[in-house]
This record gives C-alpha cells, structure tokens and sequence, in this order.
C-alpha cells in the first residue's frame, strides 16, 4: 500500500470527521486523488490496491464506505462486491463502484451484484462527493426495524428477507427497492420516484432501469407467491399491495 503524499497537509482540527472510507482502486494517480479529496472534506480513509489487500484491512476494521474500482488485478471489482454482499459482516457496508464502463448494462449488473451507486471515469470529485453523502446519508435514515407485510418480513439490519419464515436469497438493489415498496404500501410510484427514493437524486440511471430491476424483483419472489404484490399501474408506475 502506497503512502498518500497529501497526508500532512491537514491535521485534525482542520476538519471534522465524516466517516472512513476504503478505496480500493490499483491506479496510483487515482488513489491520490481519491485521498486528497476524502481528507479535504473531513473523511478518514484507507487504500487497497486489489480484494487481497481490501479484506485485510476491512477485518481489522470496518469502513463506512467503500470506494471500488471495477477493473482490479485478480478479482475484479464487480466478483468482489458480490463477496462483500454475501458475508453477513460486510453486507450493509455501502459500495460506490469506480469504472470506466459506461454501457447501461454494465451499470445495471453492477448494481445487481451489491453495488449501491456507480460512477462513470472521469467523474468530478464534486459530483462524487456528492454521490458519498447520498449513500452514508441513506445507511444512517434506515430504520433498524423489522417490516412485515403480506407474508414477507425485511431485516434492514442484516438484508435478511424471508416469506413465511422461508429466507429469500435476492441482491442488495433488489432488497432496497422491496423494502421501499413494503414501506410504503399503495402509494403508486413513478419510475423517476422511485430512482430518487430508491438510489438517489445524484444516480445517474436512466428511468426505464427501474422496469429491469422491477422484473427481477418479481422473478426473485414468484416462487414464494408474492411477486403480485409488485404491481404495475398503466402510464403512472408501480406500487406495492397485498390487496
């Protein structure tokens, strides 16, 4: 792990810390920008250069956040996120994924594989900064809560979900977006609602994303009976009923 040369240019009474952050990103110039920035606001932050590294550092301590870039020598960062989502004691870590695709699929299974937001190379350190305090923000309005409804009860604590005592596997995106939907029965949402409630008015997806992710969701929970409650409301959105 390379030293970050900006290290001494703050101490601690010149900023008040935010949070820690893991950026985990095997270009050097990138990770120094990616450091100057985090300091210059307040966050505390640790670097990696690959997965291997990454979990080394995050066992001594968990961040709030992680920083991953997709492109990483050995495991890539896409398979990476996937392992983060499926250890119990890393799967609510929020991860901002760090690429230089820019196809919308890519975005897409980036976010089906546990990512909660994703950012296209180049990017401004305003708009991710931006993109930060989004998803810490979000971690820290969540109800730590146990929601039932329809014969589906959410963890939010542990993005556990079962259907009648049966557990559910399903992606972190997937999990989100139901448990907005059970927080929040009847009310129909509109596909650019539920892309400002669900991910954010600082992620950049295009609305009709959110009709992919809907008939995963549906696929995810048909064989325990309760995709209906997913339901489509002609020209407005969707909205989630046991009725």
């Amino acid at each position: 792990m390379i030293a970050f040369k900006y290290r001494n240019m703050f101490t601690v009474n010149d900023t008040v810390k935010k949070g820690k952050i893991l950026i985990i990103e095997d270009e050097v110039s990138i990770r120094e920008m990616l450091g100057y920035t985090l300091m210059k606001e307040g966050y505390t932050f640790e670097e990696a250069v690959d997965a291997r590294e990454a979990s080394t550092l995050i066992s001594r301590k968990k961040p709030d956040l992680i920083l991953l870039d997709w492109m990483l020598p050995g495991t890539s960062g896409i398979d990476y996120a996937r392992r983060i989502r499926s250890d119990p004691e890393t799967k609510t870590i929020p991860i901002i994924m760090l690429t230089a695709r820019s196809d919308e699929m890519d975005k897409v299974r980036g976010l089906d594989m546990g990512a909660d937001d994703y950012i296209t190379k180049p990017f401004s350190t305003k708009e991710l900064l931006a993109r930060i305090r989004t998803a810490l923000r979000r971690v820290s309005q969540e109800e730590a809560v146990v929601i039932e409804s329809g014969g589906l009860s959410l963890d939010p604590v542990t993005y556990r979900v079962t259907a009648r005592g049966e557990e559910i596997a399903m992606s972190a995106t997937e999990f989100r977006l139901l448990h907005f939907f059970i927080s929040h029965p009847e009310r129909v949402y509109s596909r650019a609602q539920l892309l400002d409630q669900v991910w954010g008015r600082n992620v950049y997806v295009e609305e009709r994303t959110i009709d992919v992710h809907i008939r995963r969701l549906r696929k995810t929970l048909a064989p325990y009976g309760s995709a209906k409650f997913i339901q489509t409301v002609r020209s407005v959105g969707y909205r989630f009923s046991c009725k």
